[in-house]
């Protein structure tokens, strides 16, 4: 609606004193600057008011770059389009120039926004060492997986145990209504849901009894080598506060290819993403994380989707909060077993974004996590 009501003052005002007989330049530069102040008072006091996007309206210079730019498109594809000198020409032309100038104002946003956001996430945060019994914790989230939940956990052991002295198993049984729990009896602790509630809803509540300096989370289905979380836990150890597998990392190998449908479905994710994520991040969805333990209990409780979004909520707390952020490369061995529904999921998806963006705008996320503050070297 601001941008809306700025595009209306910008066309209406231009055609306004064109017709009055103001000269071409001059009556683009006066409505310019009219619907810049409009698009800079109204978003800096009702849209962005309590959102990581203030970080873009909230830099006069920024913003007065963007708007500099955006302002000499319009006014060079107003110009090269009228020359008959006709109001209706002019309208015109001027509706062609909005629509320019605001694409290259979308893509310059996402630039700079783009560079300020992995900038911040870049330098490891360099916290105090979080608290913790264990070195590590992995929590397994796991939904009817009776027949292969005992072997997951012995890998998960075999792997892990030999690299990482301290180590906790966490189950978190989502509902099965099965024999879930029974076969998890290995684990350090077995955690039943009374009903499913997804992935989300299922790692919140492994997440909360976690007892490691680190937690980490991974599937049932082992899609990823567990030896691959020593590489998470010293990203962390080295000082970020989450690290997050990334399958599209230029460096990652897939062992068992997936099929071109899921393939092209996490693509769609990862755009549909940028409605909401200020980041470009390479891969929201995969299943491989790992956090501090008070970064980790700070996100989940402050987390509020339990379904198959819950890691872009995740992703756009950690933005709100400046988390330091690392995507490192996996290898991939993909399962046949999936309860991931592409046209169901993907509806959902749309839905817990737009949610995620409600609930932001509404102020319904903590504004400061209470993390203990971050070494002076990278503060």
């Amino acid at each position: 609606m601001v941008g809306l009501l700025a595009t209306v003052v910008d066309v209406a005002g231009f055609v306004l004193l064109y017709k009055a007989g103001w000269p071409l330049v001059w009556a683009e530069l006066l409505v310019l600057n009219a619907a810049a102040l409009v698009a800079w008072t109204l978003h800096r006091s009702v849209t962005l008011s309590d959102d990581p996007f203030v970080r873009w309206i909230g830099s006069p210079a920024v913003f007065g770059i963007m708007v500099v730019t955006a302002g000499l498109v319009d006014l060079a594809v107003v110009a090269a389009l009228s020359p008959q000198r006709t109001w209706s020409a002019a309208l015109f032309a001027k509706m062609v120039a909005v629509a320019a100038a605001a694409l290259v104002r979308a893509a310059a946003y996402r630039m700079v926004v783009f560079r300020i956001i992995r900038n911040e996430q870049d330098h490891p945060a360099n916290r105090p060492t979080p608290p913790g019994q264990y070195r590590l914790s992995v929590v397994i989230p796991a939904y009817r997986e009776a027949d292969r939940i005992g072997q997951t956990i012995e890998r998960v052991r075999n792997e892990l145990g030999t690299k990482v002295e301290s180590l906790e198993i966490i189950v978190v049984d989502d509902g099965s209504g099965d024999h879930t729990p029974q076969a998890a009896a290995s684990a350090n602790q077995v955690i039943v849901l009374e009903k499913n509630l997804g992935k989300g809803g299922a790692l919140r509540a492994g997440v909360a009894a976690a007892q490691g300096r680190t937690i980490a989370f991974t599937d049932a289905d082992l899609a990823y080598a567990p030896t691959q979380i020593v590489d998470l836990l010293t990203q962390i150890e080295n000082g970020h506060d989450w690290v997050v597998g990334s399958r599209q990392h230029t460096e990652t190998r897939t062992v068992v290819q997936t099929g071109w449908m899921r393939q092209a479905g996490g693509r769609l994710v990862n755009l549909a993403t940028h409605v909401l994520l200020l980041g470009q991040y390479r891969d929201t969805q995969c299943g491989l994380k790992a956090f501090r333990s008070d970064v980790a209990q700070a996100l989940f409780a402050s987390s509020t989707l339990n379904g198959f979004a819950f890691d872009i909520e995740l992703f756009h707390l950690a933005e709100r909060w400046r988390l330091s952020l690392a995507e490192v490369p996996v290898e991939v061995e993909h399962s046949e077993r999936t309860t991931v529904r592409a046209a169901r999921d993907g509806l959902r998806l749309v839905r817990d974004i737009a949610l995620v963006r409600r609930q932001a705008r509404q102020g319904r996320y903590p504004a400061d996590p209470g993390l203990p503050l971050k070494s002076d070297h990278h503060a």
